[in-house]
């Protein structure tokens, strides 16, 4: 069996994950240019995180069913899913966002294997910390490794996708590193970059049978 790994802000899903709940908490500017240097690999990731996770204290947590219903998959991404899930690939998402949107997309997708940052919630409301280890870079390329071993996939088989600096962790690990739309150190480094209209053309690149999803 093959293994495809996908990043999900801003790869799976056209928006970052954390800007659209600290539009709630009147934060996004301030979270934005974070996730920005971050992305660019100029800031250590888990700090930035635990700045960024700051400023959602006190969002209620009724935010993670309004960001779910507002989020946008990017265009192709159901058609590349649909299309390796049909020729017998395992497809997989590890994100530095969190569990509590990322499993909603997950499921919908008829993905099992995810993982995800989790935030603290007391009182029905964000406080503004996270639960757990944090899904940094070599966070993320430990979880290619355990899903590789998990379905019997070498590692050169294996694919990961993704456009920020703490995705070129599970890139290196990957027989095959895709970027997309990424920051200028990613395209760098990935084996093939994409700036396209939609993540399908990396069938293209995988020789993958395109299906069509459903609408």
């Amino acid at each position: 069996m093959r293994l495809c790994v996908l990043d999900v802000d801003s790869t799976l899903i056209t928006a970052e994950v954390i800007e659209l709940i600290a539009e709630r908490a009147g934060t996004r500017e301030e979270v934005a240019r974070i996730t920005e240097r971050a992305m660019r690999g100029e800031l250590d990731f888990s700090a930035s995180l635990g700045e960024r996770v700051a400023t959602l204290a006190g969002v209620p947590d009724t935010v993670f069913g309004e960001v779910v219903a507002e989020v946008e998959l990017t265009p192709g991404v159901e058609t590349l899913i649909r299309s390796l899930q049909a020729s017998g690939w395992e497809v997989a998402l590890v994100s530095g966002g969190f569990t509590e949107v990322v499993s909603s997309l997950a499921a919908r997708l008829g993905i099992t294997r995810f993982r995800a940052n989790r935030l603290e919630v007391a009182d029905g409301r964000l406080t503004g910390r996270t639960i757990g280890p944090v899904i940094d870079r070599e966070a993320k390329a430990q979880a290619l490794r355990d899903y590789a071993a998990e379905v019997g996939c070498p590692l050169e088989d294996a694919v990961a996708i993704g456009d920020g600096a703490n995705d070129l962790g599970m890139m290196d690990v990957a027989g095959l590193s895709i970027a997309w739309h990424a920051k200028p150190v990613v395209q760098a480094q990935a084996d093939v970059a994409l700036n396209g209209a939609g993540l399908d053309e990396a069938l293209e690149v995988l020789g993958v049978p395109r299906v069509v999803a459903a609408s």
